[in-house]
């Protein structure tokens, strides 16, 4: 969500002046506040949940090109594309580091590309499809374009250069008017052969003046600027390290106002910076549009299944730019990557294990399965040592071994510093913090937008980011999509500060990320208040570490601060539902278990995608809740604290009939048992009744209870009997059409039948095998090896593990198709 402010209103907030609330309808006064009132509202809501994002009103329109068609009022989703309403644009990027040859940027092949990509994307005009008619009229009339770069971040550490450096900003600076002038120049050309845009004509001293600012900035210069109450950055010319992009840069600019003056121009915009997060990847990009690099270390799967570790392929360049051996190199990297063996590791390593039994035949294993490891706990366990190993030699009870939470190293002996050590050694540390031989001096060329690994401290500051903005800003047609990290200790008036440089420097929009912020609201606070541990956790944590915390304090708060009743523990049989479903790619399955009334009383989640310790914190989480409920904790609760919160995996939810987008799988979660325990139809996306989705709403009755009232009469005693053996949630407190009994009786069974033999539904109830506790051991193990339970299509076998997003048949070898 982004919201609009004027620099009247900004100077009002310097100078703490009153300020009007305007009524959209009719225009008069609603209300007349301190503006300096509104602006910490304003810093308080960016703190706490990272909305709104703003945009500058007046710098937006101060460099609008086509004013007399309309003032520009907002822009997508991303804020990269500014113009008037019902108009759009096809994006194009181009990846920078394409164009670094043997150190140095080609500018000439920069300068061919743009020139081919502004007359593909002009050509791209007639063959775009819109989504109405307006939209497409209108982007024919103006011809806007999106043509921009990635990979900026990349680019700077090839060529050794800090993103937050002077000589990383004129680059930056100098690159983007280039790309922009030169776009101008080949529209203008464009225009000399099949005329200019439609409406050209009416808004041309407008373009032109717009134009002639572009130029300004390219020449450097600080003042001469047209009708511009906050001036632009201007090209740092001193600061560039290659003083030919300088000369291109004045050059495009020359020829784009002097052939645009000649021809005018056949497009009303040229260029945008969009986030090129998905199209990254494809286009091979180590950082998306003009953002630093998020991690030193990546990870790549394979295609036979696993993971293997790989610096970025910046770092090794960067290195051998500032002059280090290959040795040192070498060295450098181990460090971040690690050394993928046990052999010289510190403390752990082929020796000390030698002493408590491993074989070379074990320990052959381990350094086998090391290579693809993330944490040296994983590799210990008896699946690649063997539980004949681990019990016999070893003396581990069967039952510790499985147990997902048993530590193999530390029942042998080892402390956690001393599995520390080994882990660095052999996972690396993810980060070039205290790496041997890396200058202290250089240390700034490899900061990222957060911490780099457990060990790292440095990180890009929050200014960094906006005056990196700000260069490329003076020779952006559009805007910049960008959000701006803030850490986790950032305050309200940090964000504030954020928001008005911003502003001062010229950038048309910002959107600040405070880490943590969408789970750090005030209840939290409030929540933690007295428990330091809690609280720290609250600060360093990680999303599913802090949901997880939040589920125990709504525990303690309500149950032992206010109800202090007994648990009322689950009957030793219960009936509940399981419901599938794909949240943004992601597949969880809930779990539910009811009392006999049907209330609920726990859930299970699993998320076979994720991780060893995502799955961990999940199921951890799920239990805290389900004590919670046990306690008394009303439903309400859970519901009221953890839907809308938002964080990845989240988007589109498939599989669910009601749910149809989720922020985050807590917020799915806690839809799903809101519509299916609570009646909260207010919280579907489709009503559980049927209805379609976009139905008219109820008025006042919107969200209230959907259920009527029975009659009492013969069938109210068949319902009793249907609420002992039917499941609450999986009927969504609705009445079934039917009953299909699964073994015995009769098949349909209708609600209105008044003479139902309970004694013959209770034959309909299977007996447990006596094999079911094994079957349950196998299953469990099973699901520890990784199996996901799916026959494979090839030969039948259910042994098929994931591979990526796909999947691997480990008794045939066939994949699902991705590898």
């Amino acid at each position: 969500n982004s919201i609009r402010v004027k620099d009247s209103f900004l100077k009002a907030v310097e100078n703490d002046d009153d300020w009007e609330l305007i009524r959209r309808t009719d225009g008069s006064v609603a209300k007349t506040i301190k503006a300096r009132k509104l602006w910490a509202d304003v810093g308080h809501a960016a703190w706490a949940c990272a909305d709104p994002g703003i945009q500058f009103h007046d710098t937006v329109n101060a460099w609008h090109t086509c004013p007399e068609d309309g003032e520009i009022r907002g822009s997508n989703p991303c804020s990269e594309y500014m113009f008037l309403d019902d108009t759009a644009c096809n994006l194009a990027s181009m990846n920078l580091l394409t164009f670094l040859v043997d150190g140095k940027f080609d500018s000439n092949s920069y300068v061919h590309a743009t020139r081919l990509w502004t007359l593909t994307l002009e050509i791209s005009v007639l063959m775009a499809q819109f989504p109405s008619k307006e939209i497409a009229q209108r982007s024919y009339d103006f011809r806007t374009l999106g043509l921009g770069y990635a990979n900026i971040g990349g680019l700077l550490m090839n060529m050794g250069f800090s993103y937050d450096s002077e000589e990383g900003r004129a680059l930056c600076g100098a690159l983007t008017a280039i790309m922009t002038g030169a776009s101008y120049a080949t529209s203008a050309e464009i225009a000399s052969e099949v005329g200019p845009f439609p409406g050209y004509e009416k808004n041309a001293k407008h373009m032109q003046r717009v134009i002639r600012n572009h130029q300004v900035a390219a020449h450097g210069k600080t003042d001469g600027y047209e009708d511009l109450a906050v001036k632009p950055v201007p090209l740092d010319h001193k600061s560039c390290p290659d003083g030919d992009l300088v000369k291109l840069s004045i050059k495009c600019w020359d020829d784009a106002r002097k052939l645009g003056e000649k021809f005018g121009f056949r497009n009303a915009q040229v260029s945008v910076i969009a986030p090129t997060g998905t199209i990254g990847l494809v286009m091979d990009c180590d950082t998306t549009g003009i953002e630093p690099d998020f991690a030193l270390v990546k990870f790549k799967k394979l295609a036979g299944g696993g993971y293997f570790k790989i610096i970025n392929r910046s770092v090794p360049a960067a290195l051998e730019k500032l002059g280090y051996s290959s040795a040192q190199v070498e060295e450098i990297i181990s460090y971040a990557v690690g050394h993928g063996t046990i052999g010289n590791a510190p403390v752990i390593n082929h020796t000390s294990l030698a002493g408590h039994g491993f074989s070379k035949v074990e320990l052959d294993k381990v350094e086998g399965a090391l290579g693809s490891a993330f944490d040296i706990r994983f590799v210990f366990n008896q699946w690649t040592l063997g539980a004949e190993f681990c019990t016999d030699v070893l003396g581990i009870p069967g039952t510790k071994l499985n147990d997902p939470t048993f530590d193999l190293l530390r029942h042998l002996g080892f402390s956690k510093s001393d599995i520390d050590a080994a882990n660095d050694h052999v996972c690396g540390t993810m980060t070039l913090e205290g790496s041997p031989h890396l200058k202290e001096e250089h240390l700034n060329i490899f900061d990222c937008a957060n911490p780099c690994g457990k060990k790292g401290k440095r990180y890009l500051s929050v200014n960094s980011h906006i005056y990196m903005m700000a260069a490329a800003q003076s020779f952006i047609s559009g805007a910049i999509s960008k959000t701006i990290n803030m850490p986790n200790d950032a305050t309200i008036e940090d964000c504030q500060k954020a928001y008005e440089l911003s502003w001062s420097l010229g950038t048309k929009a910002n959107a600040l990320y405070r880490d943590g912020s969408k789970l750090s609201q005030p209840l939290a606070a409030a929540l933690v208040e007295d428990d330091d541990d809690a609280a720290e956790v609250l600060e360093t944590g990680t999303n599913q570490e802090k949901a997880a915390v939040l589920a125990e304090k709504i525990v303690e708060k309500i149950v032992v601060k206010e109800i202090a009743k007994a648990r009322e523990r689950m009957p030793e049989r219960r009936k509940g539902y399981t419901q599938k479903a794909v949240v943004g790619g992601h597949k969880v399955y809930l779990r539910t278990g009811e009392y006999s009334d049907g209330s609920l009383g726990e859930i299970f989640i699993d998320m076979h995608k994720e991780g060893a310790g995502f799955r961990a914190m999940m199921n951890n989480f799920a239990i805290a809740v389900s004590v919670g409920l046990q306690y008394g904790v009303p439903l309400e609760e859970f519901v009221d604290a953890f839907t809308f919160t938002k964080f990845e995996p989240a988007g589109m939810v498939q599989g669910n009939d009601s749910i149809k987008n989720a922020t985050s799988i807590l917020d799915y979660i806690f839809r799903e048992l809101a519509v299916s325990y609570l009646d909260r139809t207010d919280l579907a996306h489709v009503k559980p009744e049927g209805a379609s989705f976009d139905d008219l709403g109820r008025g006042q009755d919107e969200g209230v209870s959907n259920l009527k009232e029975l009659s009492e009469n013969g069938t109210s005693k068949s319902l009793e009997v249907l609420k002992q053996i039917s499941s609450t949630g999986y009927l969504r407190k609705r009445l079934p059409q039917e009953l299909v009994v699964l073994q015995g009786g009769q098949t349909n069974l209708a609600l209105d039948n008044s003479n139902l033999n309970v004694e013959a539904e209770a034959e309909t109830i299977a007996r447990v095998p006596d094999g079911e506790v094994a079957v349950a051991d196998a299953r469990t193990k099973a699901k520890m090896q990784g199996y996901e339970g799916d026959p494979c299509g090839d030969c039948g076998n259910y042994t098929l593990v994931r591979n990526g997003t796909c999947m691997k048949c480990n008794t045939c070898g066939a994949t699902s198709g991705c590898s």
